[in-house]
């Protein structure tokens, strides 16, 4: 657990001195719970993780892997996995639940594209996940900078197939429009808890809008997959998530992500509890009966964890369920 107080910087889109979460510093410390045994990983130090970390450092980019401190870096790092995360690494709002630093970001960087596009080449990436801040200061919300991203990576690398881990664009008209115009393989935009916690866990968002987001592009393009996710441990009931997964199935969401919500600092939203891997089973297990074609519900379960692997077998799932029909 890293302190609240902390400084990042270093380069350009993260100066240095700067405090990460400066909404936060006036919060009591939360209590943090010991983690239990299958919540832990090994440090990462592999050859290839260090090859990696040189190619994202060589070509300027943030990745949602370091910002957000997940913990399947070392495993998705060592396979080469590095989930981009565009228009740099300030986000404008504070979730309590996010290790993302917040505040003013720089302008964006319109090199950042192509720089994207050459780190997935030579990573020799067949699936990458793009994802990015809150840009709640820019007219589209960023949406163009995604088009250009997606554009790049599809000239550079035409056989890598696109995942984009989206904000909501809540208030951003004709953003979504442009965004699914530039076809991504996966358009994917976390609700990530239940409606009643959205206040204390996702303030700045809005439940009905992200579902509709996702509805909206299925609409505009059926071919698009439409995956959301929602971490457990905020002290959300079942019938609560269960009634999420009806939302989500309602907006014809195909693939869903559960995973154990973990407390970044003790300034953060505390976890309520640690959620066992045979809960987890079940709601695999009830999430595939609501009719989800793919669900990836483990303790360590990340939007882009084994995200190459989840979207061949997301798309072999439709082409069965299309031959059936």
């Amino acid at each position: 657990m890293v302190t609240v107080l902390k400084t990042v910087g270093g380069d350009q889109k993260r100066p240095k001195e700067r405090v990460r979460h400066p909404e936060k510093a006036h919060r009591a410390d939360t209590p943090v719970l010991r983690k239990p045994d299958w919540i832990r990983v090994k440090a990462p130090g592999s050859p290839v993780y260090s090859e990696t970390k040189k190619i994202v450092r060589e070509n300027g980019l943030v990745t949602v892997c370091e910002e957000a401190g997940c913990p399947n870096i070392g495993e998705c790092w060592t396979e080469k996995h590095a989930t981009m995360m565009i228009m740099g690494g300030t986000c404008t709002r504070a979730c309590a639940f996010c290790n993302v630093s917040t505040g003013l970001p720089d302008a964006l960087d319109s090199q950042e594209p192509e720089n994207v596009a050459n780190a997935v080449e030579k990573l020799g990436l067949r699936h990458v996940v793009i994802t990015s801040v809150d840009r709640d200061d820019l007219d589209d919300g960023g949406a163009e900078h995604f088009a250009q991203t997606i554009r790049a990576i599809r000239k550079r690398t035409p056989e890598t197939t696109i995942e984009i881990l989206t904000p909501d664009f809540l208030r951003k008209e004709g953003a979504l429009e442009v965004v699914v115009e530039a076809r991504p393989d996966v358009f994917n935009h976390n609700l990530e808890t239940v409606p009643r916690l959205y206040l204390s866990i996702r303030p700045g968002a809005r439940y009905f809008h992200s579902i509709r987001l996702l509805q909206r592009v299925k609409e505009l393009d059926p071919t698009i997959f439409t995956k959301s996710g929602i971490m457990v441990g905020l002290g959300e009931a079942r019938e609560e998530l269960m009634q999420v997964m009806d939302d989500m199935r309602s907006a014809d969401i195909d693939f869903l992500t559960v995973g154990q919500y973990l407390q970044p600092t003790r300034k953060h939203a505390a976890v309520d509890r640690f959620v066992t891997p045979e809960e987890f089973q079940g709601y695999e297990t009830t999430a595939r009966s609501k009719g989800f074609l793919m669900v990836s519900a483990t303790p360590l379960t990340r939007s882009s964890y084994h995200a190459d692997a989840d979207f061949a077998a997301l798309r072999a799932a439709r082409e069965a369920q299309l031959s059936k029909s």
